[in-house]
């Protein structure tokens, strides 16, 4: 497995993964789709995309990196991952946040802040905990998930 920089050909096996995410309606905020006008443009926007590649170029995860607020706070980057249902539970997800923080840095990036991860959503609490984050607090009742009912959410940091 390497960790990319996304390219064009990567597109629809990236929203088809992101809308996955999206659909089970568990971590990320979005509500809507992509389809292949909205994902490049979504994808094309952000300072960086990665991507989790096999032998075979075929993409098996991706994350989304950008500044998570403005001037003075520019600093600061947020970021989104998302592993395709059929390779969760190979460390990918992993690969891709160490591939994140390393590129976060490299940008100019000083902090990776995430706002909202369901509290939950214990694989990732841990990843994130085992590679050195800090969680901030919880937010109770932060994130609606799909079925309608709140869960809390528990923001996260790390200082690269």
């Amino acid at each position: 497995m390497l960790v990319r920089k996304f390219e064009i050909k990567d597109i629809e096996q990236m929203i088809s993964i992101w809308n996955e995410v999206v659909e089970d309606g568990i971590a990320f905020p979005q509500e809507e789709l992509l389809n292949a006008e909205t994902g490049f443009d979504f994808f094309s926007s952000q300072s960086y995309c990665g991507v989790a590649v096999d032998n075979d170029d075929s993409v098996l995860g991706l994350y989304i990196l950008h500044p998570n607020n403005v001037g003075r706070c520019g600093h600061i980057c947020n970021a989104s991952y998302a592993v395709s249902s059929s390779q969760r539970g190979k460390h990918i997800g992993e690969q891709l946040v160490l591939d994140c923080l390393k590129t976060a840095k490299s940008i100019g990036f000083r902090v990776l802040q995430f706002n909202a991860v369901v509290e939950t959503n214990t694989h990732a609490r841990h990843l994130y905990e085992r590679i050195g984050f800090h969680q901030l607090g919880v937010i109770p009742n932060g994130f609606r998930m799909k079925d309608g009912h709140y869960e809390n959410i528990c923001p996260y940091y790390i200082e690269l």
